[in-house]
């Protein structure tokens, strides 16, 4: 996602710091009382500006959502989301997410969303795709027996290495949707990229893998 530097960010993710944590690692263990509830928590790992988990928030509000976004620049779109509809089910990191076991327990976590990621297409770069093992490893960490993992995205290659590595790690494909604009998911909620993509005539992938029991 392009990004536009803002040089009222730093100033303003202070003001906001109830809805974007510094110091994350310090909750690791204790999200739900972050929270003050015992409702599920979904993490979305490059939440770009927000459209996506402030939708799924509003969607699902008997579900706690965090967002992980390292751009500075761009995360403040979303926190500015987040405050004009007053969701108390949010919560951003403006964070890496190289490591997550810092940042949370064992089985802490409900689902893992994982939208447009860069497919870091040149294979000197395979470590750094987000479906890489070395990143499975760290989900299935945090998430529960059989918990899940929700990939779209409109890049083929990273769909079809994804698949591999789902499968080469043991993982179970509950989904696996090559047209998922096509069959009219009403429940789908959209990020900024799948809209500009979709209105560009790309084909939108989805799948939902599995780890097992």
């Amino acid at each position: 996602m392009r990004q536009r530097y803002k040089p009222w960010a730093d100033d303003y993710l202070k003001e906001k710091n109830y809805i974007v944590l510094e110091k994350p690692s310090l909750h690791k263990g204790e999200w739900k009382k972050v929270f003050g509830n015992n409702n599920p928590i979904h993490v979305e790992i490059g939440s770009g500006k927000g459209q996506f988990i402030t939708g799924m928030a509003k969607q699902h509000p008997d579900i706690n959502f965090i967002g992980i976004e390292v751009a500075k620049s761009i995360i403040v779109s979303t926190v500015q989301k987040v405050d004009e509809e007053t969701l108390d089910n949010v919560r951003l990191l403006n964070e890496d997410a190289n490591d997550l076991l810092a940042i949370f327990e064992e089985n802490e976590i409900g689902q893992i969303y994982l939208n447009f990621s860069d497919p870091w297409p040149k294979n000197r770069h395979e470590k750094r795709r987000l479906t890489f093992r070395s990143f499975l490893e760290q989900y299935q960490h945090i998430l529960p027996d059989s918990g899940q993992i929700v990939l779209k995205t409109d890049n083929r290659g990273l769909f079809e290495y994804s698949l591999v590595s789902f499968s080469d790690y043991g993982m179970k494909l509950k989904e696996v949707n090559l047209d998922l604009h096509a069959i009219e998911d009403e429940a789908n909620v959209k990020t900024e990229y799948e809209e500009k993509f979709a209105s560009m005539g790309h084909v939108i992938y989805r799948c939902t893998a599995q780890f097992s029991s």
